[in-house]
């Protein structure tokens, strides 16, 4: 019997892995055959987590480019490889460290709260990052007699603020796949399943949000999912998700709010580019020693739920 051509993949990816002393990490949205190639598969904070503790010397980053970056930047001593230099995210091209420079001149002494879905310049010039699992947490640690600007997602600034309750100077930055799922899409399927549970991304609109039972990072999904006796969940963000809820919980029913909710960056990588990235060092993410201690400073604070500024 002939062995399946992926199975061959991934037969030559544990050897080279081995070789290499490599961990591959993946977000929740790339491939499905990626996912299930890779060591750790998480949200954008359990994956940061898992970047800072990796004993191994290389990391075969398996997302958008700022994911990879930030991995560099909390394990600069490690090699960091991103498979396809070009995956890249629209809403971290938002917002650049020049413009976030003026725009902070309008609020002396605000403190700038900053998505980690952002790039490692643009992080060189904020206070603390946050992902969408801990935004909230973050923006409460902030005394309340300081201006909070937040940056790049406006969308997620928009739910932070009403869970907190705190006035927050949003930028005007978004993630173009969450942007285009809309209010009829949940109030669509929920007359489709009308038993079933609804969980969204605060990446997406306040709409769509308010339509929800439950808003939730990736990760927070993948728990509520295995948590919950719900046994049908519409799921409002990006696909990729779908495959590890399905592959964790094959009992439920996973019902995707849109077919047009696809990250293309997030499907670029494939098999035989982390093949080629473990074989000719493909593409190594290098930032200056400048870049990576100032861009560090406020993850570490992100991390430590530290803000002692």
């Amino acid at each position: 019997m002939s062995v399946p051509y992926n199975q061959e993949k991934i037969d030559k990816i544990k050897k080279l892995k081995k070789e290499r002393n490599a961990i591959i990490l993946a977000h929740n949205y790339v491939l499905g055959e990626v996912q299930d190639v890779a060591d750790f598969v998480g949200d954008s904070l359990e994956l940061s987590i898992k970047a800072r503790d990796i004993d191994e010397d290389v990391i075969v980053f398996c997302g958008v480019q700022f994911m990879a970056e930030t991995a560099k930047i909390l394990s600069p001593e490690k090699t960091v490889l991103h498979p396809v230099k070009e995956s890249g995210c629209p809403m971290a091209d938002m917002a650049t460290a020049s413009a976030l420079r003026k725009f902070k001149k309008d609020y002396p002494g605000a403190v700038t709260v900053c998505y980690v879905n952002s790039t490692a310049e643009l992080k060189t010039e904020v206070d603390v990052c946050c992902t969408s699992a801990n935004a909230a947490d973050i923006v409460s640690l902030v005394p309340e007699d300081k201006q909070v600007l937040f940056l790049p997602d406006k969308n997620l600034g928009a739910y932070v603020a009403k869970q907190t309750g705190r006035d927050i100077v949003l930028w005007k930055g978004f993630c173009p796949t969450h942007m285009r799922l809309t209010p009829e899409d949940i109030l669509k399927k929920k007359k489709e399943y009308p038993e079933a549970v609804t969980i969204v991304h605060p990446e997406c609109r306040p709409e769509v949000i308010e339509l929800s039972d439950h808003a939730l990072s990736t990760g927070g999904m993948l728990r509520f999912a295995k948590e919950t006796e719900e046994k049908q969940i519409i799921v409002a963000t990006e696909l990729g998700i779908i495959h590890r809820l399905q592959k964790e919980n094959p009992h439920k029913l996973f019902i995707p709010i849109s077919e047009q909710a696809v990250c293309m960056n997030m499907k670029m990588i494939e098999l035989d580019h982390i093949i080629n990235a473990l074989e000719k060092n493909e593409t190594e993410i290098v930032l200056d020693r400048e870049t990576i201690e100032k861009a560090r400073k406020p993850i570490v604070r992100m991390l430590e739920k530290d803000l002692s500024l």
